[in-house]
């Protein structure tokens, strides 16, 4: 059998970069790895098991590569990653067109797997390996363009918020060196990588297992010393361990961009509580507050989740007034499910889906009106902007992002007059602001 194969990846950032491990150790294998699934002869897909949603469009995947699977029965179908981690030997039961399961912790092992695949030796189908850490000595083929990555700088959760599922699925806080880091940091620069977006399930845990302490500010500075990357970019920050200094890195630094993605999931303290966050309300206003002091262009991005149980009328009066009050640049607002084997699950006082929709839907339209106002200060400005290509909805713009805009979730600028070059960053005179997106011209 030849050895090639499709790797089709699913879910988060942290997620891709496994992916690109995985096809990096498999091309210096001796693989060979194709877009077109037909080509193939081996089917790989690393899957997501965060919430049900992502659970149903990961099966919902896999049984389209079966689909091929099914009319060439000497292709091999190798499920990989989050959803095998959580659910094991009832995936190995249900899903009979999979020849291999291999769990989040496998991704050094995938090449040698495969290649007994494919020699036909006995194998267990089902692999849950010792936990695994990403290291800089390991081969990556990036997908994303050449101009920006990921860098991951730990695994695994210590937090147990009561409605997640991450520690049970990534196991617990593991950090990577700083050395480390500092040599992949060197290497993606060397590359052409202009912007490097930190990401983790919390940043600011960084280090605590391997130093004893927080190490996020450390790690940040020796990026601005060590390395030549124009943006640094920080997603994924716990609300109650930001720290001064950290804030006084960002502002003080204009290759740390001034934008903060720091999750609060709500912000009634009762419910933050059930949550099993570790701050009030008072701390979050009081934090967005010294945020706003310490870097006043900063752009603020936050998650938030309706309907969790026990939620009442006057919890979500309180998200309303909270986004009145702060106007927050970006807000992902998603509406709860409970997720099998989650604290919250059992929960009394669940909200009734009908509700939960009402509720979600007022929230939706508030930030929509909110972060388009937020956008509008930036008209009559001159910005950089990351050039990114041909816009996506038309060929006769080009696409680009501010410092503002984090890749693949918030908006961008549409450029309508103007050339550059993709990869570059440029000034950009800002003319209009949309909802999400921004429209300039290059000067």
């Amino acid at each position: 059998m030849k050895r090639i194969f499709n790797l089709v990846s699913l879910g988060c950032p942290k997620n891709l970069v496994d992916s690109e491990v995985v096809y990096g150790l498999l091309e210096e294998a001796g693989w060979q790895g194709v877009d077109d699934p037909e080509e193939a002869a081996v089917l790989i897909i690393n899957t997501c098991g965060f919430i049900q949603p992502a659970v149903e469009e990961s099966i919902e995947e896999i049984l389209q590569l079966a689909a091929y699977k099914s009319k060439d029965p000497a292709k091999k179908l190798v499920v990989i990653g989050c959803l095998v981690q959580r659910y094991r030997e009832k995936l190995e039961a249900e899903l009979e067109e999979v020849d291999l399961f291999v769990g989040t912790e496998g991704v050094p092992q995938v090449a040698a797997l495969l290649d007994s695949l494919v020699e036909g030796k006995q194998l267990d189908s089902l692999i849950i390996a010792d936990p695994f850490l990403m290291s800089s000595a390991l081969p990556r083929r990036r997908s994303t363009p050449f101009y920006r990555a990921w860098l991951k700088i730990t695994e695994g959760c210590d937090n147990h918020c009561s409605y997640c599922m991450i520690p049970s699925i990534r196991g617990r806080l593991r950090s990577r060196s700083e050395e480390d880091l500092i040599q992949e940091a060197r290497e993606l620069a060397a590359g052409g990588v202009r912007e490097l977006s930190l990401v983790a399930q919390d940043l600011t845990a960084y280090g605590t297992d391997l130093y004893g302490k927080r190490r996020l500010e450390s790690l940040v500075t020796r990026l601005l010393d060590e390395t030549s990357v124009d943006w640094i970019r920080l997603l994924y920050l716990y609300p109650s361990t930001v720290s001064p200094e950290l804030l006084d890195i960002i502002g003080g630094n204009s290759r740390v961009v001034p934008y903060l993605d720091i999750p609060l999931q709500h912000i009634s303290s009762k419910i933050l509580k059930a949550m099993n966050r570790r701050y009030t309300r008072e701390e979050v206003i009081g934090l967005v507050n010294d945020i706003r002091i310490r870097i006043p262009d900063a752009a603020l991005r936050t998650t938030l989740l309706i309907g969790f149980p026990g939620e009442s009328e006057e919890d979500v009066r309180e998200v309303e007034v909270f986004l009145r009050e702060m106007e927050l640049d970006h807000v992902g607002v998603f509406g709860y499910a409970n997720e099998e084997g989650s604290a919250a699950e059992k929960f009394s006082r669940q909200v009734e889906e009908e509700e939960k929709q009402a509720r979600l839907e007022r929230i939706i339209t508030l930030q929509a009106e909110i972060s388009q106002r937020r956008l509008k200060r930036f008209v009559n400005t001159v910005e950089p902007v990351l050039i990114e290509g041909v816009s996506r909805e038309t060929d006769l713009l080009l696409e680009g992002r501010t410092r503002y805009q984090a890749p693949d979730i918030d908006g961008c600028v549409l450029i309508n007059e103007g050339d550059t070059r993709f990869g570059e960053i440029v000034d950009v005179e800002i003319t209009e602001a949309q909802t999400y997106d921004l429209i300039g011209r290059v000067v």
